[in-house]
């Protein structure tokens, strides 16, 4: 399997590329400001019991590099902070900022991913296309405790993510809804993961983390 290229891509990969704005458009990007709330019962396990609301996340899509701003309510008064996030620090922010989810699929054209369309696969009367990618090393994820970890991502016939399955804590799946045009850039806006099991993932089972996305501000800049 070779590595994937600008020049040896999957027309799967293609045809998302196009249906979440073009690659043209996301080169002009350099940075993204997503302001989310999560919640779900991961958080509750952590002692965030309200889940962690409005924070802003910037991500350089030019290099593995985020940076959080939140407001922390457990002081006598609240404060901000914003600090530049490691691969293992700030876990509970980690299912926005892990995997590329924000910048899913434009992160798979760098180098060093291998691609392999799989069958497809039937989803609440749907059929959606399924890529395997298999992740480089310096890329995080949450199988970042695996070299290469891999993970699969589904597509609907227009190319929009439907769900990506992978390895955190255990397997999960990581579902995708209400697509949002953002400047050109289309993101999911609301994103529910799930514990995953052989059968299948939990649907009807707890939601795990839920990522709501009130704002995405697009940083323009020379591509150089």
């Amino acid at each position: 399997m070779e590595a994937c290229s600008l020049t040896n891509m999957s027309d799967l990969l293609d045809l998302a590329l196009k249906a979440h704005g073009g690659l043209d458009r996301w080169r002009e990007v350099k940075s993204l400001d997503v302001r989310v709330s999560l919640t779900g019962a991961l958080y509750h396990l952590k002692g965030y019991p309200e889940g962690v609301p409005n924070v802003t996340v910037r991500i350089d899509t030019r290099r593995p590099a985020v940076t959080i701003s939140a407001e922390i309510r457990a002081l006598p008064s609240p404060v901000m902070c914003g600090r530049p996030r490691g691969i293992n620090s700030i876990a509970f922010i980690s299912p926005v900022t892990r995997s590329g989810t924000t910048s899913t699929p434009f992160l798979l054209t760098r180098p060093g991913f291998e691609l392999t369309e799989i069958e497809p696969h039937q989803e609440n009367g749907e059929t959606w296309r399924c890529l395997r990618v298999k992740f480089p090393s310096d890329v995080p994820t949450h199988n970042n405790f695996q070299v290469g970890g891999e993970q699969t991502f589904f597509f609907n016939e227009q190319g929009l993510l439907q769900r990506l399955d992978y390895l955190a804590v255990g397997p999960a799946a990581h579902y995708c809804f209400y697509h949002t045009n953002y400047k050109g850039i289309v993101f999911p806006t609301l994103r529910r993961v799930l514990r995953r099991l052989p059968s299948g993932p939990l649907v009807n089972g707890p939601t795990a983390v839920l990522v709501q996305i009130a704002d995405v501000l697009l940083g323009e800049g020379d591509c150089g």
